[in-house]
């Protein structure tokens, strides 16, 4: 019997530079996908400590990665605790710091702006130190480049990056994203996986596109 990476293993393999994450997440508000990683030669099961930061559950965002993801070392994800009020003539968090200014100020996470859900679909690339902004959403198969910060909606398979990250390219046709989004191949079974990754690892785009479109039972015009 061939065999399958464990998708409950913290470490895939013997140089424990990175994990799956699902294996080490705590917080309540978080959610990952089997097979998503992070990468960090010192210590990527500390992602959450790290690299997720102001997440206070009670705050009421959520975190939520999908499958397949490669997360490169560095990157950021910023939850919205992390932003101040900026809806009064000062910015400035005065009730966190107590006494007679807590007293005389709103609760602190009751004036903060709601940005949403971070959500990062599946078979996503994050480049190394990207910067994940509240509210963000970054489609199935897209890439960030590294050093972006990335705080729009990004579509599924394409190419952003900078600072503010923008569109740099589409990685396929049309067609071939639409048929992609449609096979959804992480969902596929552990042997069906299997069987289909010559085709996912294939530099052909032709020959996976017509391959794709004969296993949804459709022919390529």
């Amino acid at each position: 019997m061939e065999r399958i990476p464990d998708p409950n293993a913290v470490y895939p393999n013997e140089y424990k530079t990175s994990c799956f994450i699902k294996n080490v997440i705590e917080a309540p508000n978080i959610t990952v996908g089997d097979y998503t990683y992070y990468d960090d030669e010192n210590d990527p099961t500390a992602f959450e400590r790290n690299n997720v930061l102001f997440n206070y559950p009670e705050f009421g965002d959520r975190l939520v990665i999908g499958k397949f993801c490669a997360i490169a070392s560095g990157t950021r994800f910023i939850m919205g605790p992390a932003n101040h009020r900026m809806s009064s003539v000062t910015t400035y968090p005065f009730n966190v710091f107590g006494g007679a200014w807590e007293e005389r100020t709103p609760p602190h996470l009751s004036q903060l702006p709601h940005k949403g859900d971070i959500v990062i679909g599946n078979d996503v690339w994050i480049g190394r130190k990207s910067i994940i902004m509240p509210g963000t959403k970054i489609g199935d198969g897209a890439i960030i480049a590294a050093y972006s910060l990335v705080a729009c909606e990004v579509p599924p398979y394409t190419v952003f990056g900078g600072n503010p990250a923008r569109f740099i390219k589409e990685r396929f046709t049309p067609e071939l994203r639409e048929l992609l989004l449609r096979f959804r191949w992480w969902d596929l079974p552990p042997s069906e996986l299997l069987e289909v990754l010559p085709l996912l690892c294939d530099p052909d785009l032709e020959r996976v596109q017509r391959e794709i479109a004969f296993r949804l039972g459709e022919a390529v015009q």
